[in-house]
């Protein structure tokens, strides 16, 4: 019992052996970016960030704006909503009928 305990034993031992092993030549292929790539994708990733903060703040006021009119039962705000729906429903349509 004990030859098939170590055995078993041995087993486990090679299976993280061999993983650490090809972990190991794995990261070797890895292309590693130098600072100044890493530096320029991260202004990327910030420039993007920023932008669709301020993109999505600015709808979030345009749509507050337009839910407290119509709850208030502005007729501007009604106005505006029902042309919005009317666009959005002629885009959708001719989008259709360009991909048919």
């Amino acid at each position: 019992m004990t030859k098939g305990k170590s055995k078993k034993k041995e087993q486990q031992e090679n299976v993280i052996v061999r993983y650490l092993r090809d972990t190991r030549a794995e990261l070797r292929k890895v292309h590693w970016p130098t600072r100044e790539e890493a530096w320029n994708l991260t202004k990327v990733v910030l420039v993007v960030t920023i932008s669709m903060a301020i993109f999505l703040g600015a709808l979030d006021v345009l749509f507050s704006m337009e839910l407290k009119g119509i709850i208030n039962r502005s007729p501007i705000a009604i106005g505006a909503l029902v042309v919005v729906v009317v666009a959005s429903v002629l885009t959708v349509v001719i989008l259709n009928r360009q991909s048919a």
